[in-house]
């Protein structure tokens, strides 16, 4: 190839030889030994951009045949949509639409991450090689071990919430969660550098951040951010005895109502009603979720495998999604990744659209005295009676508390299933 090139050359006129040759050398020199990069495989630490410019890090590890990994303490969120074109990289997550969109070195990548249905943009920069979470350049001066009673927004009436912050620490690395009455915060992984304690987790879905300054290792006050559209204060104080409310105190049915009804289309748009006959005479497991809800997913995982371990005639699951995709066909289209991702195999009916809003949820479920979280669980008898309503979910990260859920969850379902029908509902 190289002297047909070159016989070519000498056959062009002198005056356009020397750009000639040096432009057709370049090519051939270029074309024969271009290597396409990409990044290199291993672990790799990310910061996303989130709100007063501060920078929420996470760790990952990179593989080509298998996508990044988040390492979040114990949990592993595994993104395994990975696109490459010439030097820009788009990372999805199997479930959720947030995406990472970039520009690539073999030991960068910079861009953005996206939400678009809810019109979020988050700045991200990721650099190969093993790194601490958080640098830590001084040795701690507090421990947070233990339970701390925690109060978000404390002088903010209508945003006022409070929860339990478990925590270990060993050195200055600090795991746990913060527990509200709906839910957790997810694995929480981080550092105390003298005074400072600063957690953070990134589920695809959430970018956390809390940074909290600790005074005597009983008292702590901080920021809570997520994302770069909200933050709030918390402050906290170290209680090994404080407990949540019960989360089956939270939501009931309102006075005049004495049964849950609905009716929703599924997947293939059939409408679907807690009156079918599929529902008639058996326990039904109703559960109010969304698929961008990271502890939704969490239970539908758990929700899933209890249902394929536990067939029953007499036992039925079905969920309702609130999703805030703008449209219908993207709405269902969360839901379909959703169940061929975990392999849910009862029917998840969409009930909102465009707006998850606990509000408007109410308003599809009149009978409820209140929608206070994504996920909440409705425990239906085989009469048709709701038996418990239980708000939020303790998942995983939880520990003690996610064992204690499984434990009470199948003794209350294995004690529905097990009761005798009333002759005058036969």
């Amino acid at each position: 190839m190289e002297l047909h090139l070159i016989n070519t050359i000498f056959m062009i006129p002198h005056s356009l030889s020397r750009i000639f040759i040096f432009f057709s050398i370049f090519f051939l020199l270029f074309s024969c030994n271009r290597e396409v990069s990409k990044p290199v495989e291993g672990e790799w630490r990310a910061t996303l951009e989130v709100m007063d410019g501060k920078q929420m890090p996470f760790l990952f590890t990179y593989a080509e045949d298998k996508g990044i990994t988040v390492l979040n303490a114990e949990e592993e969120v595994i993104f395994d949509d990975v696109t490459i074109k010439g030097d820009s990289i788009i990372i999805a997550h199997p479930i959720y639409e947030g995406v990472f969109k970039g520009v690539f070195t073999p030991d960068s990548i910079n861009g953005n991450f996206i939400k678009p249905s809810l019109n979020r943009i988050m700045p991200f920069k990721m650099k190969q090689g093993r790194k601490e979470r958080f640098a830590v350049t001084a040795a701690p001066k507090a421990t947070v071990t233990g339970n701390w009673e925690t109060v978000f927004s404390p002088n903010k009436a209508a945003d006022r919430y409070i929860a339990k912050g478990t925590f270990k620490q060993v050195g200055h690395k600090v795991t746990g969660t913060f527990r509200t009455t709906t839910g957790d915060y997810r694995y929480l992984d981080g550092s105390v550098e003298n005074d400072t304690l600063r957690l953070s987790t990134f589920d695809g879905a959430h970018a956390f951040l809390f940074e909290a300054k600790i005074q005597g290792d009983s008292v702590m006050n901080g920021m809570f951010y997520s994302g770069n559209h909200w933050k709030e204060p918390f402050s906290a104080r170290k209680n090994e005895a404080y407990e949540l409310p019960r989360a089956d105190s939270l939501t009931f049915l309102r006075d005049g109502y004495e049964k849950l009804e609905f009716t929703f289309p599924d997947t293939n748009g059939k409408e679907v009603s807690l009156a079918d006959d599929r529902f008639k005479n058996k326990v039904v497991i109703v559960q109010i979720m969304g698929t961008w809800c990271p502890n939704c997913l969490d239970e539908t995982r758990y929700y899933t495998d209890y249902y394929n371990k536990n067939k029953n005639e007499n036992l039925e699951f079905v969920s309702l999604a609130f999703e805030y995709a703008p449209t219908e066909e993207k709405a269902m289209a969360g839901i379909n990744r959703l169940k061929e991702k975990v392999g849910v195999p009862y029917p998840i009916l969409l009930a909102q659209y465009g707006s998850s809003d606990k509000k408007k949820a109410n308003q599809k479920l009149p009978m409820l005295s209140d929608v206070l979280s994504y996920p909440t669980t409705i425990f239906i008898d085989k009469a048709g009676a709701v038996r418990k309503i239980h708000t939020g979910f303790n998942g995983p990260a939880t520990g003690e508390k996610y064992n204690e859920f499984v434990k009470s969850f199948e003794a209350f379902v294995g004690k529905l299933v097990n009761e005798e029908l009333p002759l005058n509902d036969l």
